[in-house]
């Protein structure tokens, strides 16, 4: 029944289209002078490419075609030049190429557009951070590569009573590119997040990418366990740049000793935590190498800056100062950046 309900609407759409690609031919004919143009066909082709498939869109192409040389015959060729065949014969191709990766992806319309809206908001969603309790902040900044929507950098985490956990993640390469597999990671590893203990988190995380990744590149990932009532914490990281300490009493940032190697490369790995703890004042920030690198220089370099920059935010405030933080340092860029500061008051 569905399969039928479907063939029919596409069968609408095709006899729709036929019938106005025609119109437009009689009506450039017959027609008032000036109301039905010939160019008017090229609405019926992009119309075509959006809803319908390679099969019919071949099927009205033909027909197009045939509305043209029956336009130009009738009128002497007078509308219908060169040029126009040209633009039409373009539009066609493009329309064609556009009908076949919709079809590949098995929607029609403005539905796969619809569809990456909503995992880009579900993608933005899960890089909020959880509500912080009294005498608690938060603040994560997400910028991608070229202004889009999607990159390799996200965030995820989960709180549970007294315990918050949260990881970023930088998947390899950049933009769109790294987004896709960003989309499917963030899932995979918001789910395991504040599921399994805080020491395990990114073994699992590298299990699962040994059973997927078929070869599709490294991930680096920093993952921090909080205990929001007495302010210690763990830090684990695999190959991502160092975690941050804020401390207030020396009024420095300092970087955490957390090392390990990046996930997705060796089977059953297992990374070691380093512990510390957060005292009224102190802040710990974690971040990607999208506000560290920079070709030519070394990383450490980059951390230096970083930390030097991570200066003004006890002025500014550890929030609003934060975006002020990656738009200095993302500047003249083309890379993802992810920045999460935590801080206790």
């Amino acid at each position: 029944m569905l399969r039928r309900k479907v063939l029919f609407r596409y069968r609408l759409v095709l006899i729709t289209l036929v019938m106005l690609a025609v119109g437009v031919g009689v009506g450039a004919v017959w027609g008032p002078t000036g109301w039905f143009p010939p160019s008017a066909v090229i609405l019926t082709v992009l119309a075509g490419g959006l809803l319908l498939k390679r099969k019919s869109l071949a099927f009205l192409l033909v027909v197009v075609a045939a509305v043209l040389l029956f336009t130009a015959f009738a009128l002497d060729f007078g509308q219908v030049g060169p040029g126009l065949l040209v633009t039409i014969g373009v539009t066609a191709v493009l329309a064609y190429l556009l009908a076949g990766v919709r079809e590949r992806l098995g929607v029609q319309g403005l539905s796969g557009e619809k569809m990456l809206l909503e995992l880009r908001d579900r993608l933005v969603a899960q890089g909020r951070l959880p509500a912080m309790p009294p005498g608690w902040g938060s603040t994560a900044i997400l910028q991608q590569a070229g202004g889009s929507s999607f990159g390799g950098d996200f965030v995820v985490s989960m709180r549970k009573g007294d315990r918050l956990d949260v990881a970023v993640v930088d998947v390899s390469g950049k933009g769109v590119d790294a987004g896709t597999r960003a989309l499917l990671l963030s899932g995979a590893f918001g789910s395991l997040v504040g599921a399994v203990p805080p020491g395990q988190f990114l073994s699992h995380c590298n299990d699962y990418l040994m059973r997927t990744a078929m070869g599709e590149g490294f991930v680096t990932s920093v993952h921090v366990s909080i205990d929001l009532g007495t302010g210690d914490y763990s830090i684990a990281s695999a190959g991502h740049p160092p975690a941050a300490q804020f401390d207030s009493s020396t009024g420095g940032w300092t970087t955490t000793d957390a090392k390990g190697v990046v996930l997705g490369v060796i089977p059953e790995m297992s990374y070691t935590p380093v512990h510390g703890r957060l005292r009224p004042g102190d802040a710990i920030m974690l971040y990607t190498d999208g506000l560290i690198e920079t070709p030519g220089e070394d990383l450490d370099a980059g951390v230096d800056r970083l930390l030097g920059a991570a200066q003004s935010l006890v002025a500014d405030g550890f929030g609003p100062g934060a975006k002020g933080i990656v738009d200095t340092l993302s500047k003249d860029k083309n890379d993802d950046c992810a920045l999460v500061v935590i801080w206790r008051s």
